[in-house]
């Protein structure tokens, strides 16, 4: 249900405004902008409340988030017309509003999810055996993906031969059921995790080193086991509770939010977090900004739910690969060579800009859509354009979307097709690259689990989406500042080169960490099995 959300809302805000990325950039500037301020007290309520009831309450929310604001989008589809004349659109407006507010509640609950049972729960139920914690990751990350599959054509293909409402409707309908699924589930988890129960607001120490102790034998010291002595001096110990005042009650969310981040910036991992987080600022994923993309050049709902398919399926191959990686060449190195491989794809997304077909021209101001609408009181575009520079001819008028005039109805406005060259260059880089990005995710996902005291684990993973909503929202306010086509070939190049530094940090992160070993690549021993030592022994970082 959420993965149908996240597709078509993004549809739904361009199908209500025209064919502009306006107001789907401001959904995600204002998504960005809450988990940016948020994320470290929703990691901090994450980690003083228990796993179950922040579980379930999280879920329950999410969920009656999504089913509220898709009744709200169906009447406005309903509606649309008679909202229009009361109060002079006024009443639109407030609709347009309220359906972000109530959509970025379900991704604050959406994220306190993630943390919980991403972050928390997969740690606990994976007990002390770091290869089982990297291949519960895998299996996570590629259900994750089958349902990027799966959902995006279910929804697509319902708006292109239905309508919007009808898709409102369906997802609305599909949260509910799978709400009480889901609810059943965690509560049989929970029930057949008994350590799930215990949650201690300090651990000792002795069950960190657990998961980085190597064997007293000739092996060499483990990667991590360097992470977690650094993590031992800088580690972030929670305020005793005590009597506080008024005042000191209204600062406590100021106070937290600082702690929070301190304690982030005295992680070991700091830079591979960091490095991640850089990988946000970009228009070259399955975002609302790219769908909204595709959609107005006239890719319909359904091409587009084919297309971020196929980056689902190259997603899950993402992690087939990291699997594979991290048995051969250890964690830290694992990281390395995802990144690599992908800055090498993203290049294609560069090559693409100069290609036949692209539709950057930076002699068209990208601030002349915004001061027209602001300052000169313009109408909305509407999707069904007359004129023909706003129609992308690809060659195949059945992919068009309904709500777009077809090119060639009028032969004597109708342009000649544009070349394919530069949009399948885009996309074939954009899906390509997603083989390296999980991995990559992957990587410092693990990282942070192993390395992340169980009492920080809340709020050091809420500042880490924090920085990724971070740099997300800077990449939404370029969007916002240049929506029009002509200037999204220099968001492309602009995108790659914060892919770049992200990598470059995790660079230093790996040198810091494995010093002249960084390039030797080596295989541990499968069989150093654990009879007189924990499991975590088995792997190395």
């Amino acid at each position: 249900g959420d993965r149908m959300w996240h597709f078509a809302v993004s549809v739904f805000l361009v199908e209500l405004y025209g064919n502009s990325l306006l107001l789907t950039a401001v959904y995600g500037l204002v998504v960005a902008g809450s988990v940016l301020l948020l994320g470290a007290l929703i990691g901090d309520w994450v980690d003083k409340n228990s796993r179950l009831k922040v579980a379930q309450t999280s879920l329950v929310v999410q969920n009656s988030s999504v089913i509220l604001c898709g009744v709200i989008l169906m009447i406005i589809f309903l509606f649309k017309t008679q909202l229009l004349t009361l109060y002079h659109g006024w009443l639109l407006t407030l609709c347009y509003i309220l359906v972000i507010t109530i959509a970025n509640i379900a991704n604050l609950a959406s994220t306190a999810t993630a943390i919980t049972i991403q972050r928390d729960w997969i740690v606990v139920v994976a007990g002390e055996d770091r290869s089982k914690l990297a291949d519960m990751n895998a299996t996570i990350r590629r259900i994750d993906q089958l349902t990027n599959i799966l959902a995006p054509m279910a929804v697509g293909q319902i708006m292109t031969f239905g309508s919007p409402m009808i898709g409102c409707g369906f997802i609305s309908g599909w949260n509910l059921m799978s709400m009480c699924v889901e609810y059943l589930l965690l509560w049989k988890v929970y029930q057949k995790t008994p350590t799930l129960a215990r949650k201690s607001s300090k651990v000792e120490a002795s069950e960190l080193k657990q998961l980085n102790v190597k064997k007293e034998s000739d092996m060499k010291p483990a990667e991590g086991v360097q992470l977690i002595i650094e993590k031992d001096v800088t580690g972030f110990e929670p305020q005793q509770e005590k009597e506080v005042g008024c005042a000191a009650r209204i600062a406590e969310p100021f106070i937290t939010f600082r702690d929070g981040w301190v304690a982030y910036y005295n992680q070991p991992v700091f830079l591979a977090g960091m490095g991640l987080a850089f990988l946000y600022m970009t228009v070259l994923g399955f975002d609302c900004i790219t769908t909204g993309y595709a959609y107005t050049q006239g890719l319909s709902g359904s091409v587009l739910s084919l297309l971020m398919g196929a980056s689902a399926v190259t997603g899950i191959m993402g992690t087939v690969a990291f699997t594979w990686l991290r048995r051969k060449c250890g964690l830290i190195r694992t990281g390395l060579i995802s990144g690599v491989a992908q800055f090498a794809c993203l290049i294609l997304c560069a090559i693409s800009v100069f290609m036949p077909g692209s539709p950057m021209d930076l002699t068209v101001s990208p601030f002349a859509d915004i001061s027209a609408r602001l300052f000169e009181n313009e109408p909305l575009p509407t999707i069904a354009s007359p004129e023909p520079e706003m129609i992308f001819a690809t060659g195949m008028p059945n992919l068009l979307n309904g709500s777009i005039a077809p090119a060639n109805s009028d032969p004597e406005m109708s342009p000649e097709p544009v070349p394919l060259i530069s949009v399948s260059l885009l996309f074939a880089g954009v899906i390509a690259a997603r083989v390296g990005l999980w991995s990559f995710d992957l990587t410092v996902t693990q990282l942070l689990q192993e390395n992340v005291i169980e009492s920080e684990r809340g709020i050091i993973n809420g500042v880490q989406n924090s920085m990724n909503y971070l740099l997300d929202l800077l990449h939404f306010i370029m969007v916002i500042l240049a929506p029009n086509p002509e200037a999204f070939g220099l968001l492309v190049l602009i995108s790659v080169s914060f892919v770049a530094m992200g990598h470059i940090m995790y660079f230093r992160f790996a040198q810091k960490s494995l010093g002249k070993q960084l390039f030797v690549c080596y295989t541990p021993d499968p069989k150093a099995a654990p009879d007189s030592s924990p499991p975590g022994n088995t792997s190395t970082v």
